[in-house]
């Protein structure tokens, strides 16, 4: 949340999200003023979320973009044995790490999936680093003429062009530390991108921050306290179609267009809803999803612990979507993206 002139006395905030990658799940948000923006004030916020995890629940793979591919944040990482994947600035002396790529022969694809993009691999360590480390450069070819124009709009562009007849392409470079194939790195790196989706949802559709104070822990409370809501709506409309995430603006209008009678008789309690929405018989389908969930938890965990029984409800969630996995997907827990 930038600074608005037309809004004086309205504090600038920062939002340091955590979230569970493809869930759209947020494991904390924590609010900092609006000058603490970069990735080396949402590092100590990430690390707490990490060592409140024991090992078996840490993620398979921590992921972020160019601000978090700095030495600080990498070496917190691998002291704590987390497998992370973050993008690189194209510096010196990544330019001179591409430069040594031009003639390998070896670029791998991983078919209709790849987007265009092949890789190889290389190691490389940059000033500032202690330790060479494992990174994967990504290309794509693209028409010249494209190239040339984004070039004179003055837009950042990631290209190697040594002479206009000469191919031109697009590059990335990622390091890591884990054993992925080289094939799925572009791909993971790929869905990285599906958080900006959540970012925009909570902000335009949950009200995201607008609640501010000059108090932050307020903020804070507020912030955390929207992104549990929003969590918890999520895990509900996964429920109702796991295969399919659904929009808060077109989900909220979809299932809760109805009027709801609870009837109790011989000791149990009928729940008899009426869809007062023009798409009735998707509605059906959906509480009928929902209907499944609740009761795979009432016959799995009714006498136990309400934590449990939400455990087994999430672990229901989990088990609709993750299964079956994308062809190319290692066959580990879900990706954090930080």
């Amino acid at each position: 949340m930038s600074y608005n002139p037309h809004k004086p006395g309205r504090p600038s905030h920062a939002l340091h999200t955590y979230w569970v990658g493809n869930l759209r799940l947020v494991l904390d948000v924590v609010v900092s003023p609006g000058k603490e923006h970069s990735a080396a004030k949402a590092r100590p916020g990430l690390i707490g979320v990490l060592d409140k995890l024991e090992p078996q629940q840490r993620p398979a793979l921590v992921r972020g973009d160019c601000g978090f591919g700095n030495e600080p944040f990498i070496a917190e990482l691998e002291g704590r044995a987390q497998p992370y994947l973050f993008k690189l600035r194209q510096t010196v002396g990544v330019k001179r790490l591409l430069a040594r790529q031009f003639a390998r022969d070896d670029w791998s694809t991983s078919g209709p999936s790849d987007q265009g993009w092949s890789a190889v691999e290389d190691t490389l360590k940059l000033s500032g680093w202690d330790k060479s480390r494992r990174v994967v450069v990504l290309r794509r070819a693209v028409k010249a003429d494209l190239a040339l124009s984004r070039k004179t709009k003055g837009e950042q562009i990631e290209l190697l062009m040594p002479d206009k007849d000469v191919q031109a392409w697009e590059y990335a470079v990622l390091v890591t530390n884990s054993t992925y194939a080289l094939e799925i790195f572009g791909q993971l790196y790929r869905d990285r991108a599906d958080c900006e989706n959540g970012f925009d949802e909570l902000k335009n559709q949950w009200g995201w921050g607008g609640f501010t104070t000059q108090d932050i822990e307020r903020c804070q409370t507020s912030a955390r306290a929207v992104a549990l809501l929003y969590n918890w709506w999520s895990w509900y409309c996964r429920a109702a179609k796991p295969g399919v995430r659904m929009e808060a603006i077109t989900s909220r209008a979809l299932l809760l267009a109805g009027v709801g009678r609870a009837v109790k008789h011989a000791g149990q309690t009928t729940l008899y809803l009426t869809p007062m929405h023009a798409a009735k018989d998707k509605l059906i389908e959906l509480i009928t999803h929902i209907r499944a969930a609740l009761s795979h938890v009432r016959a799995v965990a009714e006498q136990l612990p309400l934590t449990d029984r939400w455990r087994t409800f999430l672990d229901y969630v989990v088990a609709k979507i993750t299964r079956p996995l994308p062809p190319w997907h290692p066959p580990e827990r879900i990706a954090l993206v930080g």
